[in-house]
């Protein structure tokens, strides 16, 4: 429920500001060719893939996202744009042992540094893509059951799960005068396991986010 009243506080924002930019008598200005600093927050919708056949069930997971990122412009049309952000990740899934249902949620967070390359066909729009390079910072599982439930916080200092993962990122800008709306899809691409544990999920994250900064 609260993850669900901070979208809604997201959309209503974000609507806010479309408003006031387009329809208040601001100048929405070509700013293409400008660099461009701010800060972003935002919501990720994580889930969990294995594209080796492992069968794996699970639901999505609502997150939140926050960071800042720079718009550093090659010409009118091409640029870069590096971000950092710390990011909510996981997935939440049910199933049943020995006649007993349960349900599993894990939340990870990450440090998430996409690397983008920046297509802009107009002043309005930029189409994003590039690697992500991501860190794990920590990792929280929940068990509950009809019979017991426990929470297990994890810091990793262990060389059997991959800290540092390489991904990719798909996404596009709307750029308004201060305001930016985004939206991402992001996956892993290298197995989270780091040195081929058997007892290590060697599931990879997957993602869709939508966001909100506020650039300078």
């Amino acid at each position: 429920m609260k993850t669900i009243k901070i979208i809604i506080a997201l959309l209503f924002t974000s609507f806010g500001m479309l408003n006031a930019q387009t329809f208040g008598g601001e100048n929405l200005t070509d700013n293409r060719e400008k660099f461009r600093f701010g800060a972003k927050i935002g919501i990720n919708g994580s889930n969990v893939y294995d594209n080796e056949g492992d069968p794996f069930t699970a639901d999505t997971k609502y997150g939140l996202m926050a960071g800042i990122f720079a718009a550093i412009p090659i010409g009118k049309y091409f640029g870069v744009q590096p971000e950092v952000h710390l990011s909510q990740k996981g997935f939440e899934g049910r199933g049943a042992l020995l006649g007993s249902s349960y349900a599993v949620t894990r939340t990870t967070t990450f440090l998430d540094i996409p690397l983008q390359v920046a297509l802009k066909p107009s002043e309005f729009i930029t189409i994003l893509a590039g690697p992500q390079y991501s860190y794990l910072i920590k990792q929280v599982d929940k068990f509950e059951s009809s019979s017991f439930a426990y929470e297990q916080e994890q810091v990793f200092n262990q060389d059997d799960i991959r800290k540092n993962i390489l991904g990719a990122v798909l996404g596009f800008d709307i750029n308004l005068k201060h305001v930016t709306l985004s939206g991402r899809l992001a996956w892993d691409i290298q197995k989270n396991n780091g040195n081929g544990s058997p007892t290590t999920p060697r599931y990879k994250n997957k993602l869709y986010q939508f966001g909100i900064g506020f650039n300078f």
